[in-house]
């Protein structure tokens, strides 16, 4: 005979029933700790409310000094809360002076009666520290969680016991006694306070493991699951590479052998100035000139100046923008989670159904993580996600260094998460600064490698001549000593004539 299948009871709170692989098991009985001010309140409540507006009955009891009413008042500005189920689907009751007169057996006695009456499918218990300091010994303590644990899963009570938390060496005896712990935490990283949530424990199903970062705003808490963990499955294995995608520059597609690999991500990189992201803009209208819904997203600078950069050059964004092709995402890049950032894109590319994507500032991730040793996994997960969804995707990042022969990137490794790298620069030519492109690398495709000029006028972006020189281009390094000590003393006469 087979076991019975639980069934899930759906948290209702955005991203943590991805993070239980679809929510809580009927008749569980889960700890939720953490300290003060983490959100333990909060997070139980959401629950509730989201489980009454879904047929559900729910009796809420605390053992903490706050009255009812209070907590409901630091609630009513959450989006979830409700007038309509109080006193009726869902019940609060204070249990404080049972448990100082009558003890844990009283209390046991207490929720008994409660479920019974109320015809409960859910029970909080807010404030388990309390009575855990109640207890005559541990023993008194064990045997009252035993039994409520009994009690709730005969009925298929779905049960939470808040609590303070502890620090992950201590032991206590009611840990091993439920089916799952959930640990809320509140630290400092630098002077940015950061918001995490850990499954430490999760009876009958599979969890995503390690920590997630969490918000509360109006709307509640938000869970953002570690997207290393949330999409180390893509959605889809990305096939063979089948179609060409054109970036638009006639010269560049002609040197990439016909464009981009469909479903692949380039690397654009190059220092400020050297024209990262108007040759982004250049692969969207050429996108939105083929009919193909595209996305930017971007850090630094907002729709309107993106529209005027495009207008300068002769690309119509304004129309794509009012057409529905094109969708323009500007993300500030202030106290950002490194995951709500994935998730956001993700969405848009979803329900827009996207085919082309630029990404303008990998730095933006970077700065937007508070723990720096994920940043090669997450792009490794992030772009494979995105080649699933048959989305191909230009990101650009900026070098540090404007001239000479150091070539340093902020994001190191990233170059081998792409199949394309583009890099752009600005050199001393003869007395003026001149744009180059190359392409360093093509995965799975042939390439030219030669160094071309990379001119931008109001019609467009366009590709000069090659470069011929015995010296390095890209490095800065293309003049003869005679011709580079030339030019700079030619400099320097002048300047010093312009004094006189």
């Amino acid at each position: 005979m087979a076991p019975p299948v639980l069934q899930r009871i759906p948290s209702g709170v955005l991203g943590l029933d991805a993070v239980l692989d679809g929510g809580f098991l009927q008749g569980g009985t889960y700890i939720v700790a953490g300290m003060p001010g983490t959100g333990k309140t909060i997070l139980g409540n959401q629950i509730c409310f989201h489980h009454v507006a879904h047929g559900g009955r729910v009796v809420y009891v605390t053992l903490l000094a706050e009255t009812h009413g209070r907590m409901l008042a630091h609630l009513r500005g959450m989006a979830f809360f409700s007038e309509e189920p109080l006193a009726s689907a869902l019940h609060y009751v204070s249990a404080y002076r049972v448990l100082t007169q009558e003890g844990l057996k009283g209390l046991l006695e207490m929720l008994r009666q409660l479920i019974r009456e109320h015809r409960a499918s859910m029970l909080v218990l807010d404030g388990l520290v309390s009575a855990s300091a109640s207890a005559p010994n541990e023993l008194a303590f064990k045997e009252f969680v035993h039994e409520l644990n009994t009690l709730v899963s005969v009925i298929g009570c779905t049960t939470f016991l808040l609590t303070n938390g502890h620090t992950p060496e201590d032991v206590h005896p009611e840990h091993t006694m439920v089916d799952g712990l959930i640990e809320l935490t509140d630290e400092l990283i630098g002077v940015r306070a950061v918001r995490e949530l850990i499954v430490r424990k999760f009876r009958g199903s599979a969890h995503l493991r390690g920590r997630h970062v969490f918000q509360i705003s109006h709307q509640g808490i938000t869970v953002y699951p570690r997207s290393e963990a949330m999409l180390s499955d893509p959605v889809a294995v990305p096939g063979e590479y089948s179609a060409r995608v054109p970036v638009g520059v006639p010269a560049l597609d002609e040197m990439l052998r016909g464009g981009l690999q469909r479903g692949s991500a380039t690397l654009i990189m190059g220092p400020s100035g050297s024209g990262k992201t108007l040759l982004g803009l250049q692969f969207l209208a050429e996108g939105a000139r083929q009919g193909e819904p595209c996305l930017y997203f971007g850090f630094y600078e907002s729709p309107p100046r993106l529209v005027g950069k495009g207008q300068a050059i002769g690309l119509d964004m304004a129309e794509a923008v009012r057409g529905g092709l094109l969708e323009m995402i500007w993300q500030p890049p202030v106290e950002l989670v490194l995951d709500a950032l994935a998730v956001k894109i993700v969405a848009a590319i979803k329900r827009r159904g996207v085919h082309r994507l630029l990404i303008d500032g990998l730095v933006g991730f970077k700065e937007s993580t508070v723990h720096p040793e994920r940043i090669n996994r997450f792009f490794a997960a992030f772009t494979n996600e995105l080649r699933a969804l048959e989305v191909t995707t230009v990101f650009t990042e900026e070098m540090r260094v404007l001239f000479g022969p150091e070539v340093e990137t902020p994001v190191k490794g990233l170059s081998a998460l792409v199949e394309n790298h583009l890099f752009l620069r600005q050199l001393e030519w003869k007395g003026e600064l001149r744009r180059v492109l190359a392409i360093l690398k093509t995965r799975e495709s042939g390439h030219d490698p030669g160094v071309r000029e990379l001119l931008i006028t109001d019609r467009g972006l366009q590709l000069g001549g090659r470069f011929d020189s015995t010296g390095a281009v890209l490095t800065d390094q293309g003049l003869s000593p005679s011709t580079r000590r030339s030019t700079r003393g030619s400099t320097a006469r002048k300047r010093r004539g312009s004094r006189k």
